[in-house]
């Protein structure tokens, strides 16, 4: 007994010891006191305090923790570590971290959390939305667009240039409105609300593209000359990155620029030949001026290394119409926003044009992965959240008209298990959309956040979509103008593929980054296990590798301790009763995580890249941490009604229940079995502690989705939103407000009939027999008239005649420097409809 005694008060003295953070030689000291003490009690217990005296003796005097720790620690892991390729480091290594750093490192930091600025929208941010944007979506035919037109009307595309809206990010100097992030995401959803197109014509200038990167890396001659262009839409960007056999791995592009001497305005100049075939690039076939990523060769030594033949990916612009670029050729994406080719042979451009000018040589691929990452979490996350939002509108209001056996659709539990996922899901991605960009605002280019942004929005949307289409059925499949889900249903491959496939992204992209990004020491321990003087090297890595370790005990002491109390209590100031248990529960989940990914960089060193089931595992933890955050910060500053709690707790118990099952197939599959089994027990003493989402929860999500709320009034706010009878939501939308004001009437009258009451076979014969016996009155008699049919005329599809496709052949409007009169459309245009 006294044995086991002194080995719990040697365990707990550990625990503490790391728990609290004494630091090394307070710790070692107090762990060598504690076993001589437990000895006098139990001498039996020096088979744990030997090595326990002997170790911690080891941290305290420098040369033999050098000798036995740190020396062996450093030649196991460097031969362990595969090499590291510059393109790789720079990668890694680009961009910066936000709260998603707090999340890994497995102590959050609530204050912080709190005090972060959220988004809202400037006077003239909102005026823009209230007028510019709003008129936009006015002009604005999807259907016309998709079917007829395949490209912008010229008088839509003639107003966002004449606008600004090619010039959001662009500064006030450059004639640019210069929005913050949040204003580019909302401007955006309502955009992506009314047309896909538009929304993506939209989104490309101002994300990825000249733009953003001359704004951070172009030298001020190349500002002055392109930025007021792009501004005023008199420029047209795009950007040539991907190539037929290099996606989304840009680092293997196969287009080249070697360093030559040629002819530029008449004089012999230093530059670059250079080739390339570019596709996929979306505004390629209209562009006026083309940003290229290429690789850079300088095989004469021109540049001045005669030692040096590769420099890496570079950047450069080039004028659509400079000799020997070719343009034009379209391809068929879905959507028909304009996406086509690049291609060039032998063109000659002087080194002044790389975007930065020379001294950017071989710096492409961290600019590139820099200003991808604003716009994976900007425009993508906002067409996303404007596809769920429009589907929540329009599903829920197909939910209550439509009925079957004598009752709404959406009142079916089956039918509730999809509509309370889309309106968990669109909750979810308002809340997300607010923390990104109310990261984005505050400067940096946080890599890690927005790969989740792209990945998890994206995703989300398919979802939600595919919900959408199976509740609607045959009204959403049949396409045509009054069809409200198809033409969403078909962009979702275009978001899921585009600015970095989404499956590369979970694999390999939010853990390996995040992990260089978000871990307090691991990208400096690997530059040190590959630096070329090992001397120096080492003495550095002993104290960092001391650090690293008590990071990963603390946290395992941390783990180790919520998982027997639940979790920590730090939350912020402004918690309450329903948000307290889920701060609790994601300060366990983090410690879990920041120990768990430990283990699987400790044991797996390199080998992590090729498990990409474990790091997508590990994405989509690190991941749910950081959504479950957002859904509590917009509750936080939402309107904190009854329905909108009911989506906020759907939402949150969605993400930290996907975290925790993420937990479970990471251990399951983990190669060291051991190991996995150790760190399962510390975690998850109890087994699992998140429960998934309850029936009753799903079917109150499912009934709030075909109500009127303050959160669907939000919703409302950020897509264009109509009740015009004739319009493709319109219609759906003006027949929901109807039935919400005579639910209780067409309820009793539906109720009745049900029962044979009246006399009739047709409504208006029963409806009339209803008047008669005085069940309703003449005006009651004609306000049901009304709604039954709008009623009707809301669940029909579209017909055509025999002439399906009736596309009009019209110039194409884009690239016209002089702005022409809108042009006459054909009045066959319209297909016929009922």
């Amino acid at each position: 007994m006294l044995f086991i005694i002194s080995v719990l008060i040697q365990f707990f003295t550990l625990w503490a010891v790391f728990f609290f953070g004494l630091g090394r030689n307070m710790g070692a000291m107090t762990v060598i006191i504690v076993a001589i003490i437990t000895a006098f009690i139990s001498p039996w217990s020096l088979i744990i305090g030997i090595p326990l005296i002997l170790l911690s003796l080891m941290v305290i005097i420098d040369s033999l923790r050098m000798t036995f720790i740190t020396k062996p620690a450093f030649k196991t892991l460097a031969n362990a570590m595969p090499s590291m390729s510059e393109t790789e480091r720079e990668a890694l290594d680009a961009g910066t971290s936000w709260w998603e750093k707090d999340l890994f490192m497995g102590a959050p930091d609530w204050s912080k959390f709190e005090n972060y600025p959220y988004p809202t929208l400037s006077e003239e941010e909102q005026s823009f939305l209230d007028h510019e944007v709003e008129q936009l979506c006015n002009m604005l035919n999807d259907w016309n667009i998709h079917h007829h037109y395949k490209h912008l009307p010229p008088e839509a595309w003639a107003y966002i240039r004449e606008n600004g809206f090619l010039g959001l990010i662009i500064p006030k100097e450059y004639g640019g409105r210069e929005f913050s992030s949040f204003a580019q995401s909302r401007i955006m959803s309502k955009i992506a609300s009314r047309s896909l197109t538009a929304a993506v014509s939209c989104m490309v200038p101002n994300s990825l593209g000249p733009g953003e990167l001359l704004l951070h890396y172009g030298t001020e001659e190349q500002k002055n000359r392109y930025l007021p262009g792009l501004a005023k839409g008199e420029e047209i960007p795009c950007f040539g990155l991907t190539s037929p056999e290099a996606g989304s791995d840009a680092g293997a592009i196969p287009d080249t620029g070697v360093v030559c001497y040629g002819e530029f305005e008449g004089q012999q100049v230093l530059g670059l030949r250079m080739n390339f075939s570019k596709r996929w690039i979306t505004l390629a076939p209209i562009a006026t001026v083309i940003g290229l990523a290429f690789k850079l060769y300088d095989p004469d030594g021109l540049l001045g290394d005669k030692n040096k033949v590769e420099y890496g990916i570079t950047c450069a612009l080039i004028p659509a119409d400079h000799e020997g670029v070719k343009i034009g050729a379209r391809h068929n994406p879905g959507s028909p926003f304009m996406n086509g080719t690049v291609d060039g042979k032998d063109v000659f451009i002087p080194l002044d044009w790389i975007i930065g000018g020379a001294e950017n040589i071989g710096k492409g691929w961290r600019m590139l992965m820099e200003c991808l990452a604003v716009g994976r979490g900007i425009s993508l996350p906002a067409l996303s959240t404007a596809a769920s939002e429009m589907t929540y509108l329009s599903v829920g209001a197909f939910a209550k008209i439509r009925q079957q056996f004598k009752i709404s659709i959406g009142q079916f539990e089956g039918v509730q298990e999809a509509t309370s996922d889309i309106a968990s899901d669109t909750y979810m991605l308002e809340a997300f959309r607010y923390l990104v960009t109310c990261g984005l605002n505050q400067g940096g280019k946080p890599a890690v956040m927005t790969a989740m942004a792209k990945y998890y929005a994206t995703e989300t949307m398919r979802r939600v979509v595919n919900h959408g289409m199976d509740v609607v059925g045959g009204r959403a499949v049949q396409l045509g103008p009054r069809n409200f889900l198809a033409l969403y249903y078909l962009a979702i491959p275009v978001s899921i593929t585009v600015e970095g496939a989404n499956i590369l992204s979970r694999s390999l992209m939010i853990f390996g980054q995040g992990s260089m990004r978000c871990h307090p020491y691991l990208f400096e321990e690997l530059q040190l296990l590959q630096a070329e003087d090992k001397n120096t090297a080492l003495t550095t890595f002993n104290d960092m590798l001391f650090k690293h370790l008590g990071y990963t005990f603390n946290r395992t002491a941390r783990a180790f301790a919520y998982g027997y109390v639940g979790g920590s209590s730090d939350a912020p100031k402004n918690v309450d009763d329903f948000t307290r248990p889920y701060y609790k529960i994601i300060n366990r989940l983090s410690a879990d995580f920041s120990v768990t990914a430990d283990m699987c960089l400790g044991l797996l060193a390199g080998d992590i890249k090729r498990k990409e089931m474990l790091s997508g595992r590990l994405a989509d933890i690190h991941a749910h941490l950081f959504i479950s955050t957002a859904i509590l910060k917009y509750y936080a500053h939402g309107n904190k009604t009854e329905a909108e709690q009911v989506h906020a707790q759907l939402a949150l118990e969605k993400s930290l229940y996907n975290a925790q099952e993420a937990f479970y197939g990471l251990f399951e599959n983990f190669p060291v079995s051991i190991a996995a089994g150790l760190i399962k027990f510390i975690c998850f003493p109890f087994g699992r502690p998140v429960k998934k989402p309850s029936d009753a929860l799903k079917r109150k999500a499912g009934e709030l989705i075909m109500q009127n709320h303050a959160f669907r009034d939000e919703l409302k706010k950020h897509v264009f939103y109509t009740t015009a009878a004739d319009d493709v939501t319109g219609r759906m939308e003006s027949t929901f407000s109807m039935l919400l004001e005579l639910e209780p009437l067409w309820n009793k009258f539906k109720k009745a009939e049900s029962k044979g009451q009246f006399k009739g076979l047709t409504f208006t014969e029963r409806l009339a027999d209803a008047v008669a016996i005085n069940f309703v009155t003449q005006e009651e008699a004609a306000k049901l008239t009304t709604y039954n049919a709008k009623r009707y005329d809301s669940m029909l599809t579209d017909v055509f005649d025999s002439e399906l496709d009736q596309t009009l052949e019209l110039e194409n409007p884009y690239n016209q420097k002089e702005e022409s009169a809108p042009m006459p459309v054909p009045e066959q245009q319209e297909p016929l409809s009922p």
